[in-house]
């Protein structure tokens, strides 16, 4: 209606209307055309996002990485005297299955069940065992204190991500004991995860395939001496 008001006077009327009819629908297929289409455009979102979240868990640490550094601040700041990593030999191997305490008498021995221990996301308890025996070994007044300040922070606190697993009874001891920290503050719950180790991890450690691999090689190179 108002295309016929405007083109009312004009010459040609029906002509010049098709024209512009003309016009306005080339227009419209030129900016149809322009514009991108609209399943490209999600297509392309869902490639940034793709990326993105690539991106993100590229430079995010997984699990295991996370807990083995941890470990390895743990071994740093707890224990400034760890033991060295050493080979066993044939015999240390063999023994091991004997019991539980020769296991932990030899560094070697230690170092290996450590390594199972990391397997099982419970290294926390050879490196509080550790971090205790090294306290025994402290003779300074102020340093007793700090190392003893550092394994309950540590190991102790239900805020700690590395808190071992202690009965309210042995926590009461210790929360007692820390008013004056000595060499025997965690005796009670040293004792407690040795136990812990012996019973539940140790039995598991003698059938992984650490414990085999190692074994086999010690059987192997006996037969060949």
């Amino acid at each position: 209606m108002c295309l016929r008001k405007r083109y009312s006077n004009t010459p040609n009327f029906n002509a010049k209307l098709e024209q512009d009819l003309k016009r306005a629908r080339r227009s419209s297929r030129c900016r149809r055309m322009r514009a991108p289409p609209q399943r490209n455009l999600h297509a392309t979102i869902d490639q940034i996002h793709a990326v993105s979240v690539g991106a993100v868990a590229a430079a995010a640490p997984d699990e295991d990485e996370r807990r083995r550094r941890i470990s390895h601040d743990v071994k740093l700041e707890t224990i400034p005297n760890c033991e060295p990593s050493t080979k066993p030999t044939a015999e240390e191997v063999r023994s091991w299955a004997q019991s539980f305490d020769k296991l932990m008498k030899t560094p070697s021995g230690r170092n290996v069940f450590r390594e199972f221990l990391r397997t099982e996301y419970s290294e926390e308890n050879m490196l509080f065992w550790l971090a205790c025996e090294d306290l025994k070994n402290e003779a300074n007044k102020s340093a007793i204190e700090e190392k003893a300040r550092m394994i309950y922070e540590d190991f102790i606190s239900i805020l700690s991500p590395k808190e071992v697993s202690l009965d309210s009874r042995v926590r009461d001891v210790i929360n007692k004991k820390m008013a004056e920290p000595s060499t025997q503050t965690f005796d009670d719950a040293q004792l407690q995860i040795y136990t812990l180790m012996h019973r539940d991890s140790y039995p598991r450690f003698l059938n992984s395939s650490i414990y085999k691999s190692l074994f086999q090689r010690s059987s192997s190179t006996s037969s060949e001496s």
